[in-house]
């Protein structure tokens, strides 16, 4: 009786694998292949493209491919990237990524093309974290620029040229501008790019040659405000240089009229 009960055991035993076996090769087999037969339309590099750079239509193609093993993030249309910019560099075969396009130009190739000839785009190093704010400066911050022992008077100084000064670019030891807020994992700037005028630059051309460049935060926010604060910099800047010429202009007025006084004098002898 044992026997007969473990041969039932084991004839149902099989024809449960034989039911098993047969389900997976007429059911679950066909569902797996037609799934990894499946193709997409797979939008790729056709010519290399640096970063910055606008997309055309002679840039991208699209190519099928199966559904497997492909990025999350991956675009499907090309007519979806045209027009759009590259915010990394991508070579001939490559995918195109969402997270690898951006709607406007990245900035690291924006605020050197819009300079126009009124002001400089001017890089100071930073030559500890503390002096750059602990990594934090990023692009569009008002900083007053700080400078110790001022033309070697042993006092620190925040000049008057300096005081509100644009930032426009924190730049890593690798070239990368930084663009996010600094956390444990980010490279640290080393130099930071200002908008600057031609005085400006010349200053801090000369502090940055003599001493160490400090900077203090003194605005972020809306462009509006950072805006005033430019435009006090700048009236402040034109009346400091008014204030120059008009000293060194008496000097040369009372010599003019010394030579008048003498030409008269000769003339009447």
């Amino acid at each position: 009786m044992k026997f007969l009960e473990v041969f039932k055991n084991r004839t149902v035993l099989g024809i449960t694998c034989i039911v098993l076996a047969l389900i997976m090769c007429f059911v679950v087999s066909p569902l797996i292949s037609r799934t990894s037969n499946k193709t997409i339309d797979v939008v790729r590099v056709t010519a290399d493209i640096k970063s910055g750079d606008e997309i055309t239509k002679e840039m991208v193609t699209e190519v099928k491919m199966t559904s497997t093993n492909q990025p999350e993030n991956v675009i499907e249309d090309a007519k979806s990237v045209i027009g759009k910019y590259a915010t990394m560099d991508m070579t001939k075969g490559d995918y195109v990524l969402k997270n690898k396009i951006a709607d406007t130009p990245y900035v690291e190739n924006t605020y050197l093309a819009g300079l126009d000839g009124t002001n400089r785009a001017m890089s100071v190093t930073i030559k500890s974290f503390a002096n750059g704010l602990s990594g934090k400066l990023k692009s569009g911050d008002i900083v007053s620029v700080i400078a110790p022992d001022y033309k070697k008077t042993g006092i620190t100084e925040i000049p008057l040229e300096l005081q509100f000064v644009e930032v426009i670019a924190a730049t890593t030891k690798t070239g990368s501008d930084v663009d996010e807020e600094f956390n444990e994992e980010s490279e640290l700037p080393s130099t930071v790019t200002l908008l600057v005028s031609e005085d400006q630059s010349k200053m801090l051309a000369d502090l940055e040659k003599t001493g160490t460049i400090h900077m203090s935060l003194v605005y972020r926010g809306d462009r509006k405000t950072a805006e005033e604060f430019l435009k006090k910099q700048k009236e402040l800047n034109e009346q400091l240089k008014a204030e120059a010429e008009g000293t060194a202009n008496p000097e040369g007025e009372n010599a003019e009229q010394t030579g008048e006084s003498e030409a008269v004098g000769d003339e009447t002898q």
